[in-house]
Formats: C-alpha cells, structure tokens, sequence
C-alpha cells in the first residue's frame, strides 16, 4: 500500500469513527429521553438484592447505550448518596453485561449475503429517522425518529470503518506486521490506550470486529484488544471517581477497575494455560471458532458477551468482599467541618439529565427543609428569647444562600442537555421561581431573629405568643401539605391548603387589626410593638412564598 493510500485508508477509518460515535451519541442522547421515567423507575427500584441490582445495570445501560455512562451516573448516585457502595458494584455489574449489545448488534449487521446486506439496510433508518424527526408533530414520535438515526448512523459508520479496514487488508506488508503481533499483554495495552483516547469500548470493540470480519487480524487478537477495550473503559469512571469529594465515589470507581482488570487477567491466565498444556492448539480463540466457525465477527462479539456475563456471575458472589476490599484501599477520610454543598446532586449525574432532574428536585425539597427549620428556629427566638441557636440559624443561612447560586447554575447547565424530554424541560423553567422563594423564607427567618433580638427585656405577653404560636402551627402545617404535593408532582392547590392560607392571613390582619388596642392597653411596648408589626408582616410573607412553591394562578383566580 503506498503512503497517500494509506494516509487515505487511516482517514477513512477516522470518518468511520467520527460517524459510528455519533451515531452513539444522537441514539443515546434520545433513547435516554425517550426511557426518563422509566430511568427514574429503575432507580427507586434499587435494593439490596445483587441481581435486581445487576438488572438494573444492565437494562440502564441498555437504555443509554453506554457503559461508561452508567458508571458515571452511578458514581453520581454513590456521591448524592443515593444509592450504597454495594449496591453501585451490582449495577457496574449489569452494566458491562448491557454493554455487549451494540457487539452483538454490530455482528449482526455482518451477517448479510450478496442478496442481503443486512449493514445497508440498518444504515437507511439513519435516513428514515430524519424524516420522521421533521415531519412527526408529536414529541415522542421525533424522539424515536431521531433513536432510528443515531441507530443509521452506528451502521453507516461501521459500515466506513469496515471499508477502511478492507482497504488496510489488501497490502500485505500490513498484514504480515500486524499478523506479527502475538504478545497478548502488547495487544490488551494497546486496546486499552486506544478506548481511553476515543473513550468508548464500544467503538474499540466494533473496530475490533470489523478487523476481524475482513482478517486483518485473527480472532485471538480481537478477543485481546477487547480485553484491553474493557480496561480502557475504566477511565471515565476513574476521573469521575477522582474528581469527586465522597470516598465511596471513589471507591466505586476503583471497584470497576479492579472488576474489569480482574476479569482480563482471568482470562489471560486461562488462556496462557491452555496454551501450554496443549502445544498451542487450544485457546478462546480456536473454542470460539469451533462453536461459530465461519462466522469471524460473530465469534468475538460472541466472546465478548460470554466474557462479561462469565465475569458477573463469577464476582457476584464475591460483591461484599470487593466492596470490603476498596474500603481498605480507600481509607474514610477524618470529618470535615460542615460547609455548603448538595446533598442530593453530583456534577457526574449530569451524565444522565434525566435521573438529574429528579435529584434538583430532592434537593429543592431539602432546600424548603432548611428554610422552615430556619423559620421554626426564629419563632423559638421569638418565644424564649434565647440564641443558643444563633449559629445553626447562620449555618443554615449560608447553605440557603449556597443553593441559591450554585443550584441555579447547575439548573441552566442541565437545562441545555438535548436529552430531556418536554416534562423536564418545563419542571426545570419552573425551579428557578421556587428557589428564590425558599432563599427568601430564609431571609425572613433572619428577619425574625433580628426582631427576638430588638425586643430585649420587652417580652411578649402570653396572649401574643399563643397567637405566634397557632401562627407558626398554622405555616407549618401549610408547609407538609405543600411539600408532600409538591414530591408528588401534583402541584394543585386543593382546598385544604387555600382554606389553611386564608385562615394564616386572616390570624395576620386580625393581630395588625387589635395591635392599636393592645398599645393603648399596654400590652405592647413602644419597642415591641414596632416588632411585633414586623412579625405579623413577615410570617404572613412566609406563607405566602411556600404557596409560590405550587400553583400561584389558582390563589390570584380563586
């Protein structure tokens, strides 16, 4: 092969490339819409049970047609917390099992004859995708065209890559180099560095295919350069791991390392074993070539699968003990001293925009915790005029501030992905309104702090604090009653609630209508009254920005 055909040949491979993870990414981005809710399903399904876990893994993956992104979501989950460090290894677990598929998928794509060519007619959806995606009205309808294209553009970039290789495969001097290769320790290195610098196992496995399906290389070498492709994969998880501030984060990240290197060792042994006992007439490669001979791609995609299956059910037994052994590895990290940060969101969960909407509004729902403890913590003030409290109160304020700013943020960066589906997008348009009114119930609880404190000696008398009292009963109330619609995604006002709220602004203007009476009789002080007038004002605000946090149109219509 002369230089300019090879440098045509490589470019053309690099097209391939270009095109099948593209291909990759349209079909997972909208797959990814397409499954949420079924997403978010999946993940309240989790237990503690190893092969709902492994189940999981795999279908999730299935769903986003990536390995590497479940790893990462997952690792996303250990950090928010949501999920154990052992019930993350079973769905690392699953998710190399779910990841053979586009092998499989690619295999089959091959199996066409002159009559047939099965590659070509899985490369045309890519163009009744895009028609469907222009002229569909309904979403869910664009949604699956655009699935078809990105699932076209897979075949239509293997389809590059495997003319590129069939174009390396007529120069017998690349052959024979590439034939010379017989060090399986070379070839898995080799496959790995290759999947860390494309950062798909599922474009290095398929190129591996496709090398094999031309014979450029034998089907010993695909199944060591597949090898290597699933170390390789580690490196997303590795990052994402090490870029995290939770030590399970890590741990689990180390935990697919250990798993995927493990396996490839494993079989590296074997494979040595059988080597020598036999002269090297026995190996993976001749098994599987005696079980689908004449059928080079679909023995290393058969491999593939064999393997990682093998892997799962050979480790699974053995979850709690890897998990203990990343605990040694990883010691706990001494307690830090508290500061702002999310509990429920990770930067990774990102990866799955999807699972991410449903975290913002976990943390939004501790966001309204924090400001009706701040509240609550005020009212105390009010009543006992003590501030031992004092610093919960700042803490809490300063956490309320931390989620303003950095949840808003994070919110406009999730709301750019193409993988949400409308549903999301317009919960998303809605959580801007409700953060600031839960920064804003933080504030007033400040407010309130600083009027216990103006007050002094001044108490308030008996009657006044019992009417705080049924005031602050009344909001709280209010509170779980919105709340618990608002985690139900039934955002109404229903009439218990606009019932309650009247009755909280009716407590309100009926103190503002009797203060002129309790200053003339005493009751109040000329300190504690300007307080007090303050107090009625901002309880009564409080209240009505937990009502914000639902449907505000029914209050102005009703």
């Amino acid at each position: 092969m002369e230089n300019t055909s090879f440098l045509y040949e490589f470019l053309h491979l690099f097209a391939g490339i270009g095109i099948f993870l593209t291909g990759c990414d349209i079909m997972s981005s909208n797959l990814e819409a397409v499954c949420s809710d079924r997403l978010k399903g999946l993940l309240s399904k989790v237990s503690n049970n190893k092969i709902v876990g492994v189940a999981i893994g795999t279908i999730a993956t299935i769903a986003i047609s990536s390995s590497s992104a479940t790893t990462v979501m997952t690792i996303g989950f250990v950090n928010a917390h949501i999920i154990t460090l052992r019930q993350a290894a079973t769905i690392i677990f699953g998710g190399e099992i779910g990841t053979t598929l586009t092998g499989q998928l690619v295999a089959l794509g091959m199996m066409g004859n002159n009559d047939i060519d099965l590659n070509f007619l899985f490369s045309s959806l890519a163009g009744i995708g895009v028609f469907i995606t222009m002229f569909a009205k309904k979403e869910k309808i664009r949604l699956f065209g655009s699935v078809l294209t990105g699932f076209g553009l897979l075949f239509a970039g293997l389809d590059v890559m495997s003319g590129a290789m069939m174009g390396f495969s007529r120069s017998p001097a690349l052959k024979t180099a590439i034939a010379s290769i017989n060090s399986s320790l070379l070839l898995i290195i080799f496959g790995a560095i290759l999947t860390a610098l494309i950062q798909s196992s599922t474009a290095m496995t398929s190129i591996s295919i496709s090398m094999v399906a031309v014979g450029l290389i034998n089907i010993s070498q695909g199944i060591y350069l597949t090898l290597g492709a699933n170390v390789g994969t580690c490196l997303t998880g590795m990052l994402a791991g090490m870029k995290s501030d939770d030590v399970n984060a890590k741990r689990t990240s180390l935990l697919q390392l250990i798993f995927n290197i493990g396996g490839v060792v494993l079989v590296y042994v074997l494979d040595l074993i059988m080597k020598l006992v036999t002269g090297g007439s026995l190996s993976f490669g001749t098994i599987f070539e005696k079980m689908f001979p004449g059928f080079p791609h679909t023995q290393l995609a058969m491999f593939h699968t064999i393997f990682n299956i093998a892997s799962v059910i050979i480790v699974l037994p053995l979850t709690d003990k890897l998990v203990d052994l990343t605990r040694r590895l990883i010691k706990d990290e001494p307690p830090k001293a508290k500061k702002e940060r999310f509990y429920f969101i990770d930067e990774n969960i990102l990866s799955t925009p999807s699972i991410a909407v449903e975290q913002v509004k976990q943390e939004i729902v501790h966001m309204a915790n924090i400001s009706i403890q701040s509240f609550n913590i005020a009212m105390d003030m009010i009543k006992n005029l003590t501030f031992e409290r004092q610093d919960e109160l700042n803490d809490n304020e300063a956490e309320l501030n931390f989620l303003n700013k950095e949840l808003v943020e994070l919110i406009i960066k999730l709301g750019q992905s193409k993988k949400l589906n409308r549903n999301d997008n317009r919960y998303l348009s809605s959580t801007y309104k409700t953060i600031a009114d839960l920064e804003r119930i933080g504030d007033y609880a400040a407010n309130l702090a600083s009027y216990a404190r103006n007050l002094g000696e001044d108490r308030f008398s008996e009657a006044i604090i019992n009417e705080l009292e049924v005031m602050r009963n009344m909001i709280n109330r209010l509170y779980l009653l919105i709340i618990d619609s608002y985690k139900a995604d039934k955002r109404k006002v229903t009439k218990q609630i606009k019932d309650l709220h009247d009755n909280i602004l009716g407590l309100s203007n009926l103190m503002v209508k009797i203060y002129i009476r309790r200053l003339n009789e005493n009751e109040l002080t000329a300190v504690s009254s300007g307080e007090y007038l303050k107090i009625c004002n901002d309880t009564r605000r409080v209240s009505e920005h937990l009502i914000n946090l639902i449907d505000t149109d029914y209050i102005l219509n009703h």
